[in-house]
């Protein structure tokens, strides 16, 4: 080859490349520039196109499969702990003196928690996927048989004779008493809204069952959860208001029962989110219930003045009623309580003095004696009979920790063999549930989207104008194809709603580094599923009224047989699968506190879980969108509808499924039920 055509063929090679390089590195750029929001975010395409890939090859390789431990049994000579791995669909049982798993024993779909009976020949174990309880032959490791409950079991109790067994149905906000002689369900009570933990009074008379979401009521009005106490040998239930609070996630009784323990958090949704940065939106603390007619409730903070301790989430209380321990989920530790100091609290107090206390970031100091380390995201906790011994589902490390009650120190961690590697999604994940990022580590994403749902509040965001343009809190589930983010539509990708956005309006700190952000965005798009709807749809085949409803739903005319314009369709806007076009509309429900603009159209996947509805959390139920705030037919043409059609569309809305559930049965694993 002579000289000159080496110095051609270079001279192309060099200004192809230059061409590539440049234009091509620029749009790269201002494609980057366009999905943060940021104009120095790296320019590594791995963070969309690889970590958040529905490809089945790609995601083997870049994800892993974790164990998560929930809540914990142990054996009343400690020889053995029996772990809910909720990621697995497990039940573990560990062998804490050797530090090891002796056995895997697989149970329903995403398990909730487990408990042994007084003789410890049974295991039950809730799955809040499968809408049923399995039982577990403790001695030869085998699920001998499935109890059926109500939707979403989650915390569950043994009446004090041990021939029922209580089911609390989180979805269902309900409870399953179910009869263990004949394995069918006796009855079912009402409970509050969205119910997970349940305990028993040490005198075996009354449980007690938490409720985690509040009470619906408009925007403005306090808070109220309900407390559901059931007479155990009459089956019988009342209801105790639990003012400004919610995320009561569990409940336990001082051994000699005068006083109930629960966790909680006290919302400020009423006041505009800038109070983040006066140290003011969120509050984390215990309710603390005199049992007894007539008892009263105190609520206690367990935040200090500067630093906060969210999500508190299990709580347990020794043998000798000396100390309690509460999970903090959202900062990796545990609060230690002196119980002595909470009754001194409350016999030194006047009703005036509680009430406030109710709100004093700085009476923690009069009853937490210290706060323990752990690993990522603490949950359900476990004392050993003698109560030397606490052990701690750590979720998001796959581990177990085991501390010492008597000098308050971590002993050692049990590790239950999940993977080595923290993947990408995963460390979204721990971020997801830690409030590190938020100041003074005052929330967590959970904190408002508790199982990546919704907290069912309607929040001021305070943007421009305070008190103005109220938010209902949207769920996190499924929407990595859904974009655009927010009400408004104003966050075209998760980059932009989770990034420096995020942080400006919200969190009021530094925002996400960018490694966090490209975690936090991976575990949000790809990492987040639906429960299946086992309560409206339970195996893919509409009923009557269901399919009356989606035929009215896909209508094109109207009951006298003229055409409705194709804007006004309900199929139009909520097209299927996700029951999204992803497009702007403007739909009449603006109010005097909003500026104007049009709505995001928000998807339709289990939307008979995420009351209340609309973007100001205004309609109660489904039928309230168009009875109450939809008569001009502009969202969606529905006013001609008799109350029977109404109705029938309703029912379909309610049935609609997640992605994995739309063809039919859910394929659960039944092979390892013993015949």
């Amino acid at each position: 080859m002579s000289r000159i055509k080496l110095i051609l063929i270079l001279g192309i090679i060099f200004g192809m490349g230059w061409i590539v390089y440049f234009p091509g590195r620029r749009m790269a750029r201002d494609h980057v520039n366009n999905k943060t929001a940021v104009t120095d975010h790296p320019l590594l395409c791995t963070s969309c196109h690889v970590y958040t890939s529905k490809n089945k090859f790609i995601s083997k390789i870049i994800n892993a499969d974790y164990y998560s431990p929930f809540n914990i049994a142990v054996s009343k000579n400690g020889n053995r702990l029996y772990v809910v791995a909720q990621d697995s669909d497990e039940l573990m049982v560990v062998d804490p003196e050797k530090n090891k798993v002796v056995d895997k024993i697989a149970v329903g779909e995403h398990p909730h928690s487990v408990i042994l009976d007084k003789n410890e020949k049974f295991a039950y174990v809730s799955n809040e996927w499968s809408d049923n309880v399995s039982v577990i032959d403790v001695a030869t490791s085998i699920v001998i048989d499935t109890l059926y409950t109500g939707n979403g079991p989650a915390g569950l109790a043994l009446s004090s004779n041990e021939k029922y067994l209580y089911v609390v149905n989180a979805f269902g906000s309900d409870l399953s008493v179910i009869d263990l002689s004949t394995k069918e369900e006796r009855k079912r009570l009402i409970t509050g809204n969205n119910p997970t933990g349940t305990s028993l009074s040490p005198d075996g008379k009354f449980l007690y069952v938490t409720s985690r979401r509040a009470n619906i009521a408009p925007y403005g009005e306090p808070l109220i959860s309900e407390l559901t106490i059931i007479n155990d040998s009459t089956q019988r239930s009342m209801k105790k208001n639990i003012e400004s609070a919610y995320l009561m996630e569990n409940v336990t009784f001082a051994p000699d029962g005068d006083l109930a323990l629960m966790t909680l958090i006290r919302p400020k949704n009423n006041i505009p989110s800038i109070q983040v940065e006066q140290g003011w939106m969120m509050t984390h603390g215990i309710g603390i219930v005199e049992h007894g007619k007539g008892g009263r409730v105190v609520q206690l903070l367990l935040d200090e003045p500067n630093a906060y301790y969210p999500d508190p989430f299990d709580i347990v209380i020794t043998p000798d009623g000396k100390k309690a321990f509460v999970s903090n989920s959202g900062v990796d530790c545990i609060s230690v309580i002196a119980m002595d100091s909470i009754r001194s609290i409350l016999a030194e107090s006047s009703p005036e003095m509680l009430k406030r206390f109710s709100n004093d970031l700085g009476v923690s100091h009069r009853f937490v004696i210290k706060r323990i380390p752990t690993g990522a995201n603490p949950k359900g906790l476990a004392l050993s009979s003698d109560g030397k011994r606490l052990y701690v589902a750590e979720q998001l490390e796959d581990k177990i920790g085991v501390i010492n009650t008597e000098s308050l120190e971590t002993m050692r961690s049990i590790d239950l063999g999940g993977p080595g590697r923290i993947t990408v999604a995963r460390h979204g994940r721990r971020l997801f549930n830690n409030a590190g990022h938020t100041f003074q580590n005052q929330f967590s994403c959970y904190t408002c989207h508790p199982d990546t749902h919704e907290d069912g509040l309607v929040y001021n965001m305070a943007a421009k104008n305070m008190g103005r343009n109220l938010a209902n809190t949207l769920s996190l589930r499924e929407i990595g194809d859904t974009a655009p983010f927010k009400w408004n539509g104003k966050n075209q990708t998760v980059y932009k709603q989770d990034g420096i956005r995020f942080s400006t309006v919200l969190t009021r700190t530094e925002q996400f580094s960018y490694k966090d952000l490209d975690a936090i965005v991976a575990y949000i798009k790809r990492g987040i599923k639906q429960p299946p709807n086992l309560m409206y749809n339970p195996n893919g085949e509409l009923t009557a009224s269901q399919l009356q409803g989606k035929l009215l739903f896909e209508r094109n005319e109207d009951n006298s047989g003229n055409v409705i314009p194709e804007k006004n369709r309900c199929i139009t806007c909520h097209p299927p699968p996700l029951f999204t076009n992803l497009k702007m509309a403007h739909v009449s429900t603006l109010a005097e506190t909003d500026d104007p603009t049009r709505f995001d159209t928000p998807q339709l996947i289990n939307i008979h879980a995420s009351a209340p509805y609309l973007h100001d959390g205004r309609a109660a139920t489904l039928e309230e969108i168009w009875t109450i705030y939809g008569t001009d037919d502009k969202h969606g043409y529905v006013n001609d509808m008799t109350k029977m059609q109404l109705n029938d569309m309703v029912d379909y809305l309610k049935s609609l499924r997640g992605p994995g559930y739309e063809h039919g049965v859910q394929i659960v694993n039944t092979s390892h039920i013993k015949n």
